[in-house]
């Protein structure tokens, strides 16, 4: 019995961020810039959040987020709770943003809570099963990390993963203790090797590749060892911004490797044609849950609920029906600034939704 699907089957998750209205965007890069403190910009999100989480609600989906509105990234919100970085000095390295990232340049200390208390605001505003996302270590390390910046504090990038597994392990702690029902480790750094132009442009070949999968394993393992009272989902992705995804390929590089990983399940990206086909999936470990990615954020058309069935039922030719859940590719914006649309982004979430009640009309 997968550790999804328990209450009920084709169970729905969002991939933690939603697209946010244009104030909270510049609320957040106004908090950045030191033109808001950080007391007065948690008051006025304080009263926004909640309509990220209520249109969830409304949308029907079973796993909810706070929408990650408070964050300005998936993974800068490590370096916002986490002293020794510096803000700007990594280029995104798909060039489809032209964002930068922080560097750590001096020993970490944690200095605040990563997402805890986003948690606890999402507990108490809904009724709803609840989902949290932290960066993995492999993918913190690997985002911000460089040889110029960082080495005199952390020798090497694989140095720096490895004392990131303690800080995020703490986190998941702290959140198991408040009660939510599944967390989820953002990886897209391990998708990324899929694509051989991005390996020639991050000079990885040969055994590096294989020393990098294993560096992913090893992390996920760490970070979640013991911790048996939750279960806990990967999500893998291609990057994006804007509608366009920053790497590009089917996942049969790193198929083998999910076997490897101590999770529940995986969220990945399947609606794109840019993730490759769906025949990967006759690899996909039997005993692990697929959050099958059923809805293309980076397509500006709605899928009807009937071309959500039709996904699920071309992955049901290589995955049991139990072991299948419904989430969109990716988040639809795990940058702030990214220009997504929040009513599109509900009416996709809808359709998610509605194709998994006709599911379940057909199968339960």
């Amino acid at each position: 019995m997968s550790n999804f699907n328990k209450d009920t089957s084709f169970e729905t998750f969002v991939v933690g961020s939603l697209p946010r209205p244009q104030w909270v965007k510049d609320l957040i890069d106004d908090r950045k810039n030191n033109l808001i403190n950080k007391l007065d910009a948690k008051l006025l999100l304080d009263q926004a959040v909640p309509s990220a989480i209520k249109m969830q609600e409304r949308a029907g989906v079973d796993y909810i987020s706070d929408g990650e509105w408070r964050r300005e990234s998936y993974v800068k919100v490590f370096a916002d709770s986490v002293s020794g970085f510096e803000k700007g000095l990594i280029s995104d390295p798909t060039g489809v943003s032209g964002l930068e990232y922080p560097a750590i340049v001096s020993n970490m200390k944690k200095i605040d809570d990563i997402a805890v208390s986003e948690a606890v605001f999402l507990k108490n505003i809904t009724q709803s099963k609840t989902i949290i996302a932290l960066p993995a270590p492999y993918t913190i390390g690997r985002r911000m990390w460089s040889p110029e910046h960082s080495s005199s504090a952390y020798e090497t990038s694989d140095d720096f993963v490895q004392a990131c597994i303690p800080i995020i392990r703490e986190e998941i702690k702290n959140l198991i203790d408040i009660g939510v029902d599944a967390i989820q480790l953002d990886e897209p750094w391990l998708a990324l090797l899929v694509d051989p132009d991005y390996r020639k442009r991050s000079n990885i070949s040969g055994s590096q590749i294989d020393h990098e999968i294993q560096l992913s394993i090893q992390s996920i393992n760490s970070v979640v060892e013991g911790l048996e009272k939750i279960p806990f989902s990967i999500h893998l992705c291609h990057a994006h911004y804007n509608r366009k995804h920053g790497t590009k390929g089917p996942y049969d590089l790193i198929i083998d490797a999910l076997s490897d990983m101590n999770v529940d399940r995986f969220a990945m990206e399947f609606a794109t044609p840019d993730a490759g086909g769906l025949e990967v999936l006759s690899k996909f470990p039997k005993n692990k849950t697929i959050g099958l990615g059923v809805i293309d954020h980076t397509d500006i058309n709605i899928e009807t609920p009937e071309v959500v069935v039709n996904r699920v039922e071309r992955a049901m030719e290589y995955i049991d029906k139990s072991h299948i859940t419904l989430n969109p590719d990716c988040g639809f914006a795990p940058s702030s600034q990214n220009p997504m649309d929040f009513d599109e982004a509900y009416k996709k979430l809808r359709s998610m939704s509605e194709g998994s009640k006709l599911l379940r009309d057909k199968y339960e």
